[in-house]
């Protein structure tokens, strides 16, 4: 057997060595953003950026590796979207624990993810949420990145009178995050490769003669790890919170997951007749792993990027695809003080355009069962308005399940969902 389909299940009459290359090379471009907005989001929880950046890589090049050789399916992993947004702004800042406490929880989610992986019972939590919930969590967070987004920007800010409103757009910080919502909304548009990374790094080129890019070079050793590297917080481990907040970021990965894994795979054609994807599980325990070395390193919830579409599209079919990837991860290391030089107002953009990505959901909804509509509505409004992933999460499932009690239809509730909304209500009552 070739050494390249025993390893990475390529199968050279089918498959073609140059487009998986090209595959892999092209994911990473398209997904490389990570490196520069993933530090950016945790270092607001107090995170040292460099040590952040050099985990976050690291977290990459392992999931990706674990997807390369034993799924052997042309996916690439990274820190998430959206899940590392909950750890900084709703675990540390709006919660109030500490940064350690948030990588316990995500410790635990990722050692859980690989238990509900080899036990299968992983499909029967996904399938106890509706569709509707699962819809409305993507676009909440969406919406939830995109005022991320606007406020690390500047273009909008807090103000006594109105809660939020528009920040100074005279201000060169301000003007220079709004060429760069423009800029990338044209590369994506125009369907540019790597459109993300490319305006970011325009955007930080920009920012060097209007004095707001401080730069310190390109090329340099990985920033040491050891501030974020094991440091968890066992103290806190039984309270209610961090039950909350490691089934919070359960659902995030796992739902986020599925989707891209499913479509993903519909796209690449590597779906089996009956409509299952081969090596899924395998695909999972990718995911599971990532997740908790991730932790161990010092990140957030490593998942399945989207991106890798892109990947596919250029040909990339098999684990050789991900191998790639996996590698640029590794020479990014070495472009650390390139990635760490980025501001945010090159990063805010990123979250802007990738929150209108996740709101693009919504043309999903269904909302002629008012019995569905409301739920997610609030769910996905709630998000936004409390500042919080969890209390949009918690309060849409209460008003899922309440609703249907009280309009006589329990029957289509899942046992799961009643158990959750009593222990959500009970949250709010004798402990919020």
């Amino acid at each position: 057997m070739d050494i390249l389909e025993k390893l990475f299940g390529f199968d050279k009459t089918t498959m073609n060595l140059k487009s998986e290359i090209v595959g892999g090379i092209t994911t990473f471009l398209t997904m490389a953003y990570i490196l520069a907005v993933n530090p950016s989001i945790l270092a607001a929880t107090g995170m040292d950026q460099g040590a952040v950046f050099t985990a976050s890589a690291l977290a990459a090049v392992v999931a990706t590796l674990v997807m390369a050789i034993y799924a052997k399916l042309p996916f690439a992993l990274a820190p998430g979207m959206g899940v590392n947004a909950f750890f900084a702004y709703t675990i540390v800042l709006a919660m109030g624990y500490t940064w350690q406490f948030a990588l316990t929880a995500v410790l635990i989610e990722g050692l859980l993810f690989i238990l509900l992986t080899l036990t299968g019972i992983r499909e029967a939590i996904v399938n106890a949420l509706p569709k509707m919930m699962r819809l409305a969590i993507s676009v909440g967070i969406g919406l939830f990145i995109t005022l991320v987004g606007l406020e690390n920007c500047g273009i909008v800010v807090n103000s006594e009178a109105t809660l939020v409103t528009l920040g100074d757009i005279h201000s060169p910080g301000v003007v220079l995050a709004m060429i760069g919502v423009i800029l990338l909304s044209v590369l994506i548009t125009c369907k540019v490769t790597g459109a993300m990374l490319v305006g970011i790094v325009v955007i930080t080129l920009i920012g060097i003669p209007m004095g707001i890019t401080q730069w310190g070079g390109i090329v340099g050793n990985p920033p040491d790890i050891t501030p974020v590297f094991l440091q968890f917080d066992w103290h806190n481990i039984a309270c209610v919170d961090m039950l909350i907040c490691v089934m919070t970021l359960l659902f995030m990965d796992m739902f986020d997951t599925i989707g891209t894994i499913v479509g993903v795979s519909q796209q690449a054609g590597i779906v089996n007749k009956d409509g299952s994807i081969p090596r899924l599980k395998e695909a999972f325990m990718a995911d599971a792993i990532g997740t908790t070395v991730g932790a161990m390193l010092g990140t957030s919830t490593t998942t399945t990027f989207v991106e890798s579409a892109s990947g596919v599209n250029a040909g990339g079919r098999s684990g050789l695809t991900a191998f790639v990837t996996a590698i640029c991860f590794v020479l990014a290391l070495f472009f650390a003080p390139l990635f760490l030089a980025i501001p945010s107002q090159a990063t805010g953009p990123v979250l802007i355009i990738v929150g209108m990505m996740m709101v693009t959901s919504i043309v999903e909804f269904d909302f002629k069962d008012y019995a569905d509509a409301i739920p997610a509505f609030i769910c996905m409004v709630m998000m936004p308005m409390t500042y919080s992933i969890a209390d949009g999460i918690l309060m849409g499932v209460i008003a899922y399940v309440l609703i249907r009690f009280l309009s006589f239809r329990w029957e289509e509730v899942h046992w799961s969902m009643a158990l959750l909304a009593v222990l959500f209500i009970a949250k709010y009552a004798f402990i919020n």
